[in-house]
This record gives C-alpha cells, structure tokens and sequence, in this order.
C-alpha cells in the first residue's frame, strides 16, 4: 500500500498537498490524523503544522479491468454484456451481445487488443500476476482448433523443408497451443522471440531429431 506524511498549516492542506504527490483523489486514500497543529499565539508563537498519513486504498484488479474493459466497449459503440470467471490466477472475461464481430476483429487482433490492455490494467492493482482472456461469444474455442491446425500444418512445412518457420504475433495464451500441440513431435521445436504485444512463435527442425 502506498503511503506518505505530509504536513501543512491546517489538515486540509496537508492531505491536498497528500493527494497532489501521490496523484489521486480524496476517494482513492485512507487519511489518519496524527498531529491537527496549532495556530499559535497571534499566529506566530507556539505555531505547529498539522501533520497526517494519508493511505492509498487497495483495489480489486478484477474490478477494475471490468471497469476499463466495460469503458471501452461502450466507447466502441457496442452495447456488450460482461461476465467473468476465475481459475486460479486466469481470469476470463466474456463479452456477449451485438456488434461482437467488430470487437474480435480480423483474425482476433481487435480482441487481442482488448486482451493485453486489460491485462495491463488488472495487472497494475495485482500484487501477483494475472493472466487475462478476453473472450467473445466463444470465439477462443473456435480459434483454439484453428491453431491446432496451423501448428500441425507448419510443423509439416518445417520438416518437409528443414526450414523454420515464423508465426504472426499472437497474445501467450494462443502461443501455448501451439506449443502444446507440437509439444510431442520430435522432429520440430518450438520457443517464442520478442516482446508483448508483438512476441511470435518460431517452429525450427529439431537438430536432435532421429530424421
């Protein structure tokens, strides 16, 4: 929790000059009284700034990724409903109503926006990471078993030529299934380069391979 002593010539001042460093506003802090001052003789004697700790308060990451994720939406224009699960340290929100083919986008790249920016949200309230799904009207299921597919059909390409092979960049969930998918084949080898949101997978022949 963040926190910090400020003193000013009354309470008020101090918490505003609080709020001002740590840059939030009076609903986001916790404020304790440790000193209310004195005004002092004339103002002058015996004069003694008011001294307070004021606190941020904790917030709840799943709350306020739903928060910005139900903002954005509706700036989209698109009249969305919201739900969210949780497992573990993966949470999924699922987005359902109107107009949801313009929130996934082209090939998900729309959602996978959505995704990684509200996963940056949730993450900055987390004191644990978070992984995030962004789903729309099961739009993950059908794109898991494309991926499948794809891994399949470039781990053939890759044998077939003894070339490797670059992906399109894709969030760490999607990447997964691919590494899951060719997990078992010895012939091809799978790792990831770059950095979110534009990390890609690489399939190259496995030099240990018996082929």
């Amino acid at each position: 929790m963040k926190e910090i002593t400020a003193k000013g010539l009354t309470v008020n001042e101090a918490v505003t000059d609080a709020l001002k460093s740590l840059n939030v506003t009076e609903d986001d802090v916790v404020v304790e009284v440790i000193d209310e001052g004195k005004k002092g003789i004339l103002g002058i004697f015996g004069k003694k700034p008011a001294q307070v700790l004021v606190k941020v308060k904790e917030k709840d990451p799943i709350q306020e990724a739903s928060l910005f994720l139900t903002n954005v939406v509706k700036k989209m224009g698109i009249n969305a409903r919201l739900s969210v699960k949780q497992r573990d340290k993966t949470v999924t929100f699922h987005l359902t109503g109107e107009k949801i083919a313009v929130l996934i986008g082209k090939r998900g790249q729309t959602l996978n926006s959505l995704q990684f920016l509200t996963q940056l949200v949730a993450n900055r309230y987390s004191k644990q990471y978070i992984q995030i799904i962004v789903d729309a009207e099961n739009y993950r299921d059908r794109r898991k078993e494309t991926l499948k597919q794809l891994g399949l059909r470039v781990a053939n390409q890759v044998i077939r030529t003894s070339k490797k092979v670059s992906l399109e960049p894709m969030p760490s969930n999607e990447r997964k299934i691919i590494h899951a998918i060719l997990a078992g084949n010895k012939n091809v080898k799978t790792y990831s380069i770059g950095e979110e949101p534009h990390r890609y997978l690489v399939v190259t022949p496995n030099e240990k391979s018996p082929l």
